[in-house]
This record gives structure tokens, sequence and C-alpha cells, in this order.
């Protein structure tokens, strides 16, 4: 189960130039938007990833503006644990359950999310909280992940897994987040 004190958000690529382009994507940067408020109610680490932000562009404002005061972490890799400065992060933070959120799912998402698993993290994907350029390839994306040991979970689930109990300021916030 999920636990704040042993889970972190992995939040992958939702840049510009692509995020304009994913399968239903008015409804990819809601999710976002709640989880990350969510995860931000429950003091979680994000990790933050761009793609090659050069030739992407920078991450959406709508989700840019929730990160205000942190940095994204600049990839050309695939797999952000191509990276060693996430790995780093991600070590210090102490966490060892990923929720991983972002674009692509069969690509990027996909990637982290096989070498987490071989790392021995355990990784729940968010998946109203994902997408693709394609439903198809969303679909083979979250396939794939589940296949190889990866749970599925949605924002709302996530959260309140987390959560565990209601009636605390903590429930109320994320409450009036998925309303």
């Amino acid at each position: 189960m999920l636990r704040p004190d042993n889970t972190a958000l992995v939040l992958i690529d939702v840049q510009g130039k692509l995020a304009s382009l994913m399968h239903q994507r008015e409804e990819l940067y809601r999710n976002l938007e709640i989880l990350i408020k969510g995860t931000q109610v429950l003091e979680l680490p994000i990790l933050w990833l761009e793609q090659y932000p050069q030739g992407l562009g920078p991450t959406i404002p709508e989700v840019a503006a929730l990160l205000e005061g942190r940095q994204p972490l600049a990839k050309l890799c695939f797999s952000a644990c191509g990276l060693p400065e996430f790995r780093q992060a991600l070590r210090q933070s102490n966490r060892r359950r990923v929720l991983l959120a972002g674009i692509e799912a069969h690509i990027c998402v996909y990637q982290t999310c096989r070498d987490l698993l071989d790392q021995g993290y355990g990784v729940e994907v968010v998946g109203d909280a994902v997408s693709s350029r394609t439903a198809e390839n969303k679909k083979t994306g979250l396939d794939r992940m589940t296949q190889a040991g990866a749970v599925l979970t949605s924002v709302e689930m996530a959260l309140f897994e987390l959560l565990r109990v209601a009636g605390t300021p903590q429930f109320k916030e994320i409450a009036r987040l998925v309303k």
C-alpha cells in the first residue's frame, strides 16, 4: 500500500509541444493538476523531469505553475533512470514506492517504470494521469507496465490510499480537489 512516508511522485515530460498532442489532453491536464496538488498536501517528494527541453519546450504552464520553486531535471534518455541526478534524488528521498505520471505512456513512462522495477522499487502507474498521442499506444504502455509488475491506479485511488482516513485537514483539502 502507498503511504506518505514511503512514496514519491515522478512526473515525466509534460511539455508543451508534446503535451498538446496527447490523447484526451484536457482530462490529462486536469488529472495531473489534482495529483500534484494532492501529493503536495500530503507532502510527498515530487521528482519532475523534462525530455530534451530545447526541442520539446518547457513543461506546460498548467503544471509548471504548481511546481514553483522547483527545477525540472532535463534528460535525453527516455528512462528517467538513465539520468544520474534522478537516481540520486530518488535515493535521497528514501522512498521505495513510486507513483508515475506523465507522457508518453509507451515510451518514457514505460521505460522509467521498467527500470524502477528492475531496481526493486514498487511502481504504481497513475492511469488517468498518463497519456500517449494515441489511445492504442497508451493502452499498450499500460498493459506492458502491468505485465512487468507495476500496479495500475488512478488519481483518486492513489490519493485516498495515501490518506487512509477521513476527517483530517488533509482529507478535506483532497476531497475539495477531486470534486
